[in-house]
């Protein structure tokens, strides 16, 4: 294997091309032109590339343009998300971000559809690439596509120059779509080889280039003129020094340094992983993410082509590219089962270390929120002081203020909420998109069994739901209930928890234990116990305060049983401030314990005397945010004081 450079170069990989906006049917088994709904995600073998890199631990760059409008944006925000640099994604003024829209028909079908007709980035702009960026990497990678062009080639002319100037490792992933070259009909992306001369001598003017190039068979095809794949790599061979790795689809593939042997499989070959195909789109992409991991690290060949296969293995069981992109974890855990598992989208470990391990933010070391979601107990308050109900939804609005106000105070960057969608839709969308934490409830107030606000198709209702919204659930629940009872809560949890995962949606779970029940020390541990042994692993739990030894016996199990839990906040129970704070110690030095959720407590006689018509609006503000605010203060200082705090 050729060394690779070892320097301490802050980036590992820049990444040139594609990068645009998939929108993938949502509707398996329909043709193009009969699918209703798409979901939304990062496309473009490049973008790819990139974040599929980033998510497997290499610090990653993208060079490509977008437009200046909100797909571009999208496609920087998911990048940034991912940990990719993206300093050098250039915005264009005028045009468009490319757009995919792609069906699943069946295993063998995915018709395609490119909207990338003079997009953002094949007007790459080569002036504006900075040769001292490019030395700031490891690795160059360019796909194809961008040798299509004449602008798009002045780019990776410059780029290809800088990276041979400054030590930096080239590498092509060849990435043939006819379509792209003008091939074919624009309807027709799904085409993946059709011979051309011409292709074949541009692509060929650039492979000396190269220090590595990888490609399926039909794309050594293309690149070295010829459908005899071994007469494919030889042609190469004569123009390109560069190691080459061919994907041999299900089989895996085969690694060539040096001479070209006389049978494929005399190479490095590595098998591939049987697996059931749902989508291969997305899969080259994941295959050069593991690879270069690999490589990039200075593993061996046989290492890294095993990264690349599994990475590729584990996108075409999912829906969608970059989404369905593994984190290092998450491949780490699946080499070591990958014969145990031949349907990573069914197992249901390898579902949850997914599910965790690309959450965005990635931890949220503090949650200080106010909760305002309560619907029952803000309608009577109403009723009883003989005001307007139609006053309430301004009344949850004035909140979203007195939240921010002393959140702004306590120089708390990112407020936390609790507010429902029945009274306090206006107070969600006030909310939404500005980085808050927001949680929303989904349970009937006060039932018991546990019954659903608005009936119990929650998939229909949780898939309208913005991606940030962490869904909220109460429920009345003690491990010695009655078992018809508990069967029946339980039920119903593992089918919220469900519908959470299926819509890519964080699930918060408040524990009460029933009035009138026994309640020990023992009591929320073997509740939490019960419903991690059915599965159901919460992001967030919502306990009441609790004493150290029940707060160290509830940490053990979150340890044990779900390493990656988000954590604890507490709740207030309409609790006196004085006794609020006295709950707060015991939780304060638990490091699973990330905050408070409190509500009546901060707002319910301000808010009873603005609806009785005894105080303004400016007034109910500051009297709520004065309440948050010092609630606040008083966790910090608890944690801060807390003499041994036990990190989760």
């Amino acid at each position: 294997m050729q060394k690779m450079n070892t320097d301490n170069r802050p980036l590992d990989l820049i990444c040139l091309g594609r990068v645009a906006v998939d929108l993938y049917s949502e509707q398996i088994g329909s043709h193009l032109e009969d699918v209703a709904s798409f979901a939304k995600y990062l496309g473009g073998s490049s973008g790819n590339m990139a974040y599929g890199t980033a998510r497997l631990g290499l610090k990653s760059a993208m060079l490509s343009r977008v437009g200046n409008e909100q797909m571009g944006q999208f496609v920087r925000e998911e990048l940034q998300r991912a940990g990719v640099d993206t300093s050098a994604l250039q915005t264009d003024p005028e045009r468009h971000t490319g757009l995919v829209l792609l069906a699943l028909k069946d295993r063998d079908s995915f018709p395609l559809l490119f909207y990338r007709r003079d997009c953002a980035d094949m007007a790459i702009d080569a002036e504006a690439i900075d040769p001292a960026f490019i030395g700031r990497a490891r690795a160059l990678a360019i796909t194809g596509t961008h040798l299509s062009t004449e602008t798009t080639r002045r780019a990776c002319r410059k780029a290809l120059d800088a990276a041979a100037e400054h030590g930096v490792k080239r590498v092509l992933d060849i990435d043939y779509r006819p379509v792209l070259w003008g091939l074919t009909t624009p309807g027709d992306g799904e085409t993946r080889f059709i011979a051309d001369e011409t292709v074949t001598t541009d692509l060929q003017q650039w492979l000396g280039d190269f220090d590595l190039i990888v490609g399926t068979e039909e794309e050594f095809h293309i690149a070295g003129g010829s459908t005899d794949t071994l007469e494919a790599l030889r042609a190469l061979r004569r123009v390109s020094t560069a190691t080459l790795v061919c994907k041999l689809g299900p089989l895996g593939c085969v690694v060539i340094e040096g001479e070209i042997p006389d049978r494929l499989e005399d190479g490095i070959l590595v098998r591939g992983v049987k697996i059931e195909v749902l989508n291969v789109l997305g899969a080259g992409d994941a295959f050069m993410s593991g690879l270069l991991r690999g490589w990039l690290r200075g593993e061996a060949w046989a290492t890294s082509a095993a990264y690349a296969n599994a990475c590729g293995a584990l996108v075409v069981s999912r829906h969608g590219c970059a989404p369905a992109m593994p984190t290092e974890e998450e491949l780490f855990d699946y080499l070591a089962r990958r014969d145990e598992v031949p349907r990573p989208d069914r197992d249901e470990r390898l579902n949850h270390l997914h599910r965790v391990t690309t959450r965005t933010p990635v931890s949220w070391p503090e949650v200080c929120g106010l909760a305002f979601d309560h619907r029952r107990q803000i309608t009577d308050m109403a009723r009883e002081e003989h005001a307007d109900p139609e006053r309430l939804p301004t009344l949850k609005r004035l909140l979203v203020r007195a939240a921010e106000e002393g959140a702004q105070r306590c120089e708390l960057a990112r407020p936390a909420i609790l507010v429902d969608d029945v009274l306090g839709q206006d107070a969600l969308n006030e909310a939404s998109g500005r980085g808050w934490w927001i949680g929303r409830p989904v349970e009937l107030p006060s039932s018991r069994p546990l019954r659903f606000q608005h009936g119990d198709d929650l998939g229909s209702r949780l898939r309208h739901w913005p991606a940030e919204h962490i869904i909220k659930c109460l429920v009345f629940y003690h491990p010695d209930d009655h078992l018809t009872l508990r069967l029946e809560q339980e039920a119903r949890l593992r089918q919220l928890y469900r519908s959470a995962c299926d819509n890519g949606l964080e699930l918060l779970v408040e524990v009460i234990p029933p009035a009138g029940m026994p309640v020990d020390d023992t009591t929320l541990p073997r509740s939490l116990q019960r419903l991690y042994n059915l599965g159901i692993r919460p992001d967030w739990w919502k306990l009441p305060a609790m004493s150290e030894a029940a707060w160290q016996a509830v940490g053990r199990i979150i340890d044990v049983q779900d390493p990656h839990c988000r954590g604890v906040v507490l709740l207030g129970l309409d609790a006196p401030m004085d006794e609020l704070k006295r709950g707060f110690g015991p939780a304060a030095r638990q490091g699973h314990c990330k905050g408070f959720t409190v509500g009546r407590t901060l707002f319910a006689a301000a808010s009873r005397e603005w609806l009785a018509g005894r105080i303004d609006d400016a007034t109910l503000v500051g009297r709520v945010a004065d309440n948050y605010a010092e609630l606040i203060q008083e966790w910090r200082r608890l944690r801060r004081t807390a003499p041994q705090l036990e990190e989760a």
